[in-house]
Order: C-alpha cells, then sequence, then structure tokens
C-alpha cells in the first residue's frame, strides 16, 4: 500500500466526487479489512435491496467485507443505544433518523469525527444536510461533522384525493396557507358520513402523548407555519422567552386541540404511535395526513388504483402569514462509534457510498422514499426525480429540495432532542384537552421544562 499523504486522499476523492467516477476506495490501514455495519431495514423491499447492492459494490469494488446486517429501525434504535453505553459497539451505524441518537452521543464524545470524509463533499450539500450532520462536543468544545450524510426526508401532505371528490369538493382547491388546509380537509368529514362512513374522520392529527417522532414533527412545524421557527437557532440558544416564539407555540397548541375538540381526528390520536397515523390512512380511517416520507404511498404502490388514482402527495405551500412554508428535513446516513475496530473501513465505505453517482442509485433503488443529501443529484437525474410516473415524487422533491427547507432543531442542540424524548408538546396538547389548561398555560408549562432542559446542556 502506497504512503498516500491526507491532502493527496481529499484531493483524489474531490476529483472523484466532481467527475462522478467510481474509483477504487483508499484504505488508509491495510490491516483493516471487515467492518460490521449495522443497517436500518426500510419501509419497503426496494430500499433494503438497494442497501445490499451498495454493500455489495463496495466489496467487489475495494476488496474489503462489509459484515452487515438489516434491522428493522427500532431494534436498531435500541441495539445501538445499548452499544453505545456498553462500548460494544459496531464499526458503522447506518441510520435513516439518527437524530434522536446523534447530538447526545456526539455531545458525550462518544462518535468518531468524520470530518475528513464529509469535508470533500461539503459544497456539494444542501445546508439542511450540513447542518443535521454536525454537533457540538463538550470535550473538544467544538462542532464537526459526526454524520456521513446520504439522504434527506420532508414530510407532506397525504391526502385521499377520491374521498375528497366524493365529499363533493376539489383537490385544485385547497388553498395554500397552512391553516387553511387543515381546515379545507376538515370539511370532507361531515359530507362523507351523510353518505354512509359513518366511522371515516378527516384528519390524521399526530397529537399523541406517546410518539416517538411524529408528534413532535408536527408541532414543529405548526410553529413554523406561525412564525416561530427560531425557538432554537443554530447556536443551540433555546428562545422560548421571545414573545413571537410563545405567540406561535400558542397559537399552534390551540388550534391542533381546537380540531381534536372538534371531532375531526380520530380519539385515538392521543396515544397513537409512528405507525398508528399510516396503518389508520391506509386503512380510510381519515381523509389527509401529514407524515414524513412516502412511506405512506409506497407501501401501497402495488395496489395501481390507489397509487396512481387516489392517493395524492401535497407539499406545504405558506405560512399562515402567506410567506413560504420552510418545512423541517431530517438527514440520514452513517456514523461510527467511538471504540470501534475497524474505523478505516468503515470511513472507506462511506467515502464511497457519498459519491454523487453512488448516492443517486442508491435512493433511486428505493424509489425516491428520501431524497438525496446533495441537491445537484436530483437536478443530474431530471428523468427520475422530476419527471417520474409517480405521482407521489415530484411533489415530495419539490419540498424537500426545491423548496426552502431547515433542518430539525437536534442538528443545533441535544436538549431539543431531550425535551421531544419527554414528549412536552404531546403534553401540552393532552393538558388542554383532558387537564383544562388553557393554551397559554399549556405552553408556559412546556417551555418552564424545555427551559430547564436547556440549562443543562450550555455551549463553551
Amino acid at each position: 500500500m502506497n504512503n498516500m499523504s491526507r491532502r493527496k486522499v481529499l484531493a483524489n476523492t474531490v476529483a472523484a466526487a466532481a467527475t462522478g467516477v467510481l474509483s477504487r476506495p483508499y484504505i488508509a490501514n491495510a490491516q483493516a479489512k471487515t467492518a460490521v455495519c449495522w443497517l436500518n431495514q426500510g419501509f419497503i423491499p426496494q430500499e433494503d435491496e438497494a442497501m445490499k447492492k451498495v454493500c455489495e459494490d463496495y466489496m467487489k469494488a475495494s476488496g474489503n467485507k462489509l459484515d452487515y446486517s438489516i434491522m428493522p429501525f427500532m431494534a436498531q434504535n435500541q441495539k445501538t443505544i445499548s452499544a453505545l453505553t456498553s462500548g460494544d459497539v459496531p464499526d458503522l451505524v447506518f441510520m435513516d433518523a439518527p437524530s434522536s441518537i446523534l447530538p447526545q452521543n456526539a455531545w458525550d464524545d462518544k462518535l468518531v469525527d468524520v470530518s475528513d470524509v464529509v469535508t470533500p463533499y461539503e459544497s456539494q450539500l444542501a445546508e439542511s444536510a450540513r447542518l443535521c450532520s454536525t454537533f457540538y462536543n463538550k470535550v473538544t468544545k467544538k462542532r464537526a461533522y459526526y454524520l456521513c450524510p446520504i439522504k434527506q426526508g420532508a414530510t407532506p401532505f397525504h391526502v385521499w384525493g377520491d374521498l375528497v371528490e366524493k365529499a363533493g369538493m376539489k383537490m385544485s382547491e385547497v388553498p395554500k396557507k397552512w391553516n387553511d388546509v387543515w381546515g379545507f380537509f376538515k370539511q370532507t368529514q361531515a359530507p362523507l358520513r351523510a353518505k354512509g362512513m359513518r366511522k371515516i374522520y378527516a384528519l390524521g392529527l399526530q397529537i399523541t402523548t406517546v410518539g416517538p417522532n411524529d408528534g413532535n414533527n408536527l408541532f414543529a412545524h405548526f410553529l413554523i407555519a406561525n412564525g416561530g421557527e427560531g425557538i432554537v437557532t443554530p447556536d443551540g440558544k433555546l428562545h422560548t422567552d421571545d414573545a413571537k416564539v410563545r405567540e406561535a407555540a400558542i397559537k399552534s397548541v390551540e388550534f391542533m386541540t381546537n380540531l381534536y375538540k372538534e371531532g375531526v381526528v380520530p380519539p385515538e390520536a392521543l396515544s397513537w404511535n409512528d405507525a398508528d397515523d399510516n396503518n389508520g390512512y391506509h386503512e380510510k380511517l381519515f381523509v389527509m395526513d401529514f407524515d414524513g416520507t412516502l412511506s405512506t404511498e409506497l407501501a401501497m404502490i402495488k395496489d395501481k388504483e390507489a397509487f396512481y388514482h387516489q392517493m395524492v402527495t401535497l407539499a406545504p405551500q405558506q405560512k399562515n402569514d402567506g410567506t413560504p412554508m420552510k418545512t423541517q428535513v431530517g438527514t440520514g446516513g452513517g456514523f461510527i462509534p467511538k471504540g470501534a475496530k475497524n474505523v478505516d473501513v468503515a470511513k472507506d465505505f462511506m467515502k464511497y457510498f457519498m459519491q454523487p453517482k453512488v448516492m443517486n442509485e442508491n435512493l433511486k433503488g428505493g424509489l425516491g422514499r428520501w431524497v438525496p443529501a446533495m441537491p445537484q443529484v436530483v437536478k443530474d437525474d431530471e428523468a427520475f426525480w422530476l419527471k417520474s410516473d409517480m405521482p407521489c415524487l415530484l411533489p415530495y422533491v419539490q419540498e424537500g429540495v426545491l423548496n426552502p427547507t431547515l433542518p430539525v432543531y437536534e442538528g443545533f442542540t441535544p436538549a431539543w432532542g431531550q425535551a421531544n424524548a419527554e414528549q412536552l408538546w404531546g403534553q401540552a396538547h393532552a393538558d388542554v384537552i383532558k387537564n383544562g389548561m388553557t393554551p397559554a398555560q399549556a405552553i408556559d408549562k412546556a417551555f418552564k421544562r424545555t427551559e430547564q432542559i436547556f440549562a443543562k446542556m450550555t455551549f463553551d
């Protein structure tokens, strides 16, 4: 093995990324030949096949071995937390949604800095992908890349267009402002029940106190739509003392709990887990849902009538003040726990994976449930990303790549992840619905606890 300098290695990586040529990866340690990789299972079989192909192609290209396991997300999540706690770790964890794990473990100095892998591609990454991949380390007292970003996921509206028409309404009449969208679909319930669909609801509103992700995600989007996007800033600081943020939070809780009280949301929504709204939507328990990625549609791709003619995917368009809506996107990819035995192989695999051509082929193979972390990849393959015959893909790409976006707040500080883990926003809804609090009282309670959490995680 030639003893190449780091500068030359990075130069070669940049050249490969720029040209799209898949060159043989470089391994700094010739004795590190096998990496143990934990990969999360996709929502559709095509995602798993695409992941297997990346692994197999890498092994052929490099001569190295990946001892990889594909496991369901929740099982992988629990196993990863256990490994990081015990120190008996794999060489690489690849997760679709690692925002609940990465910030805290980067903070605690339990992850390997992968800046040498990511930096050559930095200029090609979406800003949200960069911000969701860099985290603060309280030991080194600085931010660094701890995630090699591959994919991003947005949250669109999923609508049964055929039910909207059956209710005597038209999809072409859906308004643009955030609250008005919810108000429009709310109107479908009464006429549908009058036509015999007595158990149907208008909205799959994730107003849950259980989660773990969807309810927090929904509240964050309501907060943004009401002008409260600055509740956490990139410096990791909390701004619950900002009157505009407080007002936005109160308006969000008031609007959401009113929908629930009006009976246009299934009563079980207060205790939904992340899969319950998907299942309810597929059973046509309600007309509209707001849920992450295209898993909702792609799970029904074999039902051609539903997939191509009945379901409609919509990107949020405007905040309530009429300005463009910024939707939050989460970033998935690979990270390396400290204590990994074969860091060089793990890094090399991610160098390979981050090449635009490899990234694109993998996400295409997964039918576009995730969009590329590099916007140029979409533009370079318009035939798939922008002109696909899958009706759900274009609005999803518009939302996640072409329209304004924000990173999830966990990218700024692990404190937000802790607030979410405690279900403070779902509890605020429950305090209004069950405990008789006003929205202002519920938010003040949630904000007080959030401030306590943030006070324990100050940045130097």
